[in-house]
Order: structure tokens, then C-alpha cells, then sequence
């Protein structure tokens, strides 16, 4: 399963209305993807449809599409979003990681 606190699930839904989406339709799909500083790089974008082999999820008002492949690096992520000074932008809190780098974008296990 993937959380959302609720700071990322605020954003998130303004975010979708600003992009043309509904929340209570449409999904955040989230995904993993080979690349970045660390050897892994999340993914984050909005989607209308689902695909064969996604997992669904919903908390905390958000729906979130994960590709299969992509839920074993991602079990039990809790998305975040932070606006600090060190910068706006989401967070993946993810338990699977071993390394992370400075960004936050991508990580290793």
C-alpha cells in the first residue's frame, strides 16, 4: 500500500483541478523508473485510465495507479510534500530504500 499525508494529498488535488483532473476520478499514477544519481528515479503524474496490471489505491482522498513492477520497489511509500526553505516539491518516504540521494529523486535498494 501507498499513503499520502495530508499536505501531498492538498496539493495533489489542487494540482489535478489546475491540470484538467478530478480527484475523485481520476488517479496520481506513481512509478519507478531506472536512472537518476542513485540507479532508480520516482515518477509522479496524473492519468484518466488504468492499465492491466495497475494496483489501486486510495487514501486520504487521492487515488493512486501504480504499475505493477513498480509497487515492489514502492510498498509502503508514503508520499509527502514538503515546502520548506530547502524547496517546494514531493517526497517519497520510502521504507524500500537503502540509499537516497541529496534530491530525493532517486534511490537504490
Amino acid at each position: 500500500m501507498i499513503k499520502v499525508s495530508d499536505s501531498a494529498s492538498r496539493k495533489i488535488v489542487e494540482m489535478m483541478k489546475e491540470d484538467g483532473f478530478d480527484a475523485a476520478r481520476d488517479y496520481v499514477r506513481v512509478g519507478v523508473k531506472s536512472g537518476g544519481c542513485s540507479g532508480l528515479s520516482y515518477e509522479l503524474k496524473f492519468d484518466k485510465a488504468l492499465g492491466e496490471t495497475d494496483k489501486v489505491f486510495e487514501d486520504n482522498a487521492v487515488r493512486i495507479a501504480v504499475e505493477k513492477k513498480s509497487f515492489l520497489y514502492l510498498a509502503g511509500t508514503v508520499l509527502e510534500f514538503s515546502g520548506g526553505l530547502n524547496g517546494k516539491g514531493f517526497v517519497f518516504n520510502n521504507p524500500n530504500a537503502t540509499r537516497t540521494c541529496g534530491c530525493g529523486e532517486s534511490f537504490s535498494l
